[in-house]
């Protein structure tokens, strides 16, 4: 009966402690916190082993930060690494840093990265604001209207990578370290086939 006892006191007190961050909103910083310390272990590194699968649906459309709107379909013909996030997601937050570090490798006319919040659209300025205090300089986009249904993903974060010729050949789901020279150089790759 003892051991019982301890059991549910160490199962309420890590629930208050779940509670209070949750309240709070500390937990979002907490996730991310714990998320950067395990991707320095190599764990979460993206896989470049991949192949060819669905064609992915251009049939979308976008906007900036100024609102502007675009046509998915402009990125045909790239290699796009788009990445599905929001501001109130700590492992997404996680991840970016990294993701920054590789826009700054390797994007180019070739190379489209589209960096998508699926934050409500009156959280437009925790978007501006959470990529200003990063200081992000690649491309951040909102959903104009709906979204194909391959990008009504189950969680987030999730990263496709979409071929030249309009193929999904990477999704990685979670967390992932994205900024490894394997992974560099499967983009780069990507742009010569």
């Amino acid at each position: 009966m003892k051991i019982l006892k301890e059991i549910l006191f160490t199962l309420l007190g890590a629930f208050a402690i779940l509670f209070f961050l949750r309240v709070t909103g500390l937990l979002s910083g907490f996730s991310s916190a714990t998320q950067s310390v395990v991707m320095e272990t190599g764990l979460l590194d993206a896989s470049v082993d991949t192949k060819e699968s669905e064609a992915f649906n251009y049939d979308f459309t976008i906007k900036d930060l100024n609102e502007d709107k675009i046509g998915f379909n402009q990125f045909k013909g790239k290699v796009v690494f788009l990445n599905l996030w929001a501001t109130w997601c700590g492992p997404c937050k996680a991840e970016m840093q990294g993701i920054h570090e590789l826009y700054k490798e390797v994007a180019s006319e070739n190379i489209a990265f589209v960096m998508l919040s699926i934050d409500k659209d009156n959280a437009k300025g925790k978007v501006v604001k959470y990529i200003n205090d990063k200081g992000f300089t690649f491309p951040v986009y909102m959903p104009s209207g709906y979204l194909s249904e391959q990008l009504n993903v189950p969680s987030i974060p999730t990263t496709f990578v979409i071929n030249k010729e309009g193929k999904i050949v990477a999704k990685e789901v979670g967390t992932t370290n994205f900024n490894t020279k394997k992974f560099k150089k499967f983009l780069v790759d990507l742009t010569k086939k």
